[in-house]
């Protein structure tokens, strides 16, 4: 079993920069893929980056270039880098594992453990 604790969300200004964290507990949970969806209210959970263990990151489209993901294995935490914030990221963020390694952004169904989400509003 894996648990999942997000921190970090917030207001922030649009182009501004916001840091979330998950931190994750549990047996083996270094060697699981670690991914970060968001859902908008009235909106399908949507998959924004994922990490496997080794590290490399896998984007959609919609945040290349401004977010950034990464983890520490010693001390078993993912982060996302988001920067350049803009209204249309607006939305809960839930950190998610997968325990065959896999990043799959498009199926949140291929996830086996959730957080309980983290509000990010980007708002003037």
């Amino acid at each position: 079993q894996v648990q999942l604790v997000e921190s970090g969300g917030g207001l922030v200004q649009p182009g501004g920069s916001l840091r979330l964290s998950c931190a994750a507990s549990g047996s083996l949970a270094d060697r699981y893929a670690i991914a970060w969806f968001r859902q908008a209210p009235g909106k399908e959970r949507e998959g924004v980056a994922c990490i496997e263990s080794r590290g490399g990151g896998t984007y959609a489209d919609s945040v290349k270039g401004r977010f950034t993901i990464s983890r520490d294995n010693a001390k078993n935490t993912a982060t996302l880098y988001m920067d350049s914030l803009q209204s249309e990221d607006t939305a809960v963020y839930y950190c998610a594992a997968d325990r065959f390694n896999l990043c799959v952004l498009r199926d949140p169904q291929v996830y086996d453990y959730w957080g309980q989400g983290t509000q990010v509003t980007v708002s003037s």
